[in-house]
C-alpha cells in the first residue's frame, strides 16, 4: 500500500510543479492500478501486485520504444524514454546479468536440471525468486545457455 500512497503524493508534487510528463505517467500507472483493483475486485492492491503492473507498463513502453525507432518518430522516442524514467524510480532494482547467472545455477543445482528437457522445471522454480527484477526473456536466454 505504500507504492499506491507515493504514486499519490509524486502526482500531487508533479501537479504543482506542472511537469506534464510526470503527471501523465504517474496518472496512466494509477489508472492500471485501480482497473486491476476493479477486475479483481479488490479494494488495496499489495505492493507486490502494484509492482507487477508497473512491470507491465514499463514493457509496454519498451515494446512501443522499439517501434517508434524503427518509424523513425523522434517526438514519441523521446517523450518514451521520458516515461521509462519515470517508471523505473517505481521499480526494484533490476537483477544484473552475472546476478541472474547466479541464481540460474543455484537453481539448476537444486533441481537437478541436466538438459533442455528441464527447462520448464527450471523456469518455474527461477521466475518467482526474481519476479519484477528481472526480465523474464532474459533469464530465459540465461537458462537456454547453461542448460546446452
Amino acid at each position: 500500500m505504500a507504492l499506491k500512497k507515493q504514486l499519490l503524493t509524486d502526482l500531487k508534487a508533479a501537479m504543482k510543479a506542472k511537469d506534464k510528463v510526470r503527471k501523465s505517467t504517474i496518472t496512466l500507472i494509477r489508472a492500471a492500478i485501480l482497473q486491476e483493483e476493479k477486475d479483481k475486485q479488490i479494494d488495496n492492491l499489495e505492493d507486490s501486485d502494484i509492482e507487477a503492473i508497473i512491470s507491465k507498463q514499463y514493457k509496454q513502453r519498451k515494446d512501443s520504444l522499439k517501434e517508434f525507432e524503427k518509424a523513425g518518430r523522434d517526438d514519441l522516442i523521446e517523450q518514451t524514454k521520458a516515461e521509462m524514467a519515470i517508471i523505473e524510480d517505481y521499480l526494484p532494482k533490476q537483477l544484473s546479468q552475472e546476478e541472474i547467472g547466479a541464481i540460474v545455477e543455484d537453481t539448476i543445482q537444486e533441481i537437478g536440471a541436466e538438459s533442455m528437457k528441464d527447462m520448464g522445471k527450471v523456469m518455474k522454480a527461477i521466475m518467482p525468486k526474481v519476479k519484477g527484477k528481472a526480465d523474464g526473456k532474459v533469464v530465459n536466454q540465461i537458462v537456454r545457455e547453461k542448460l546446452n
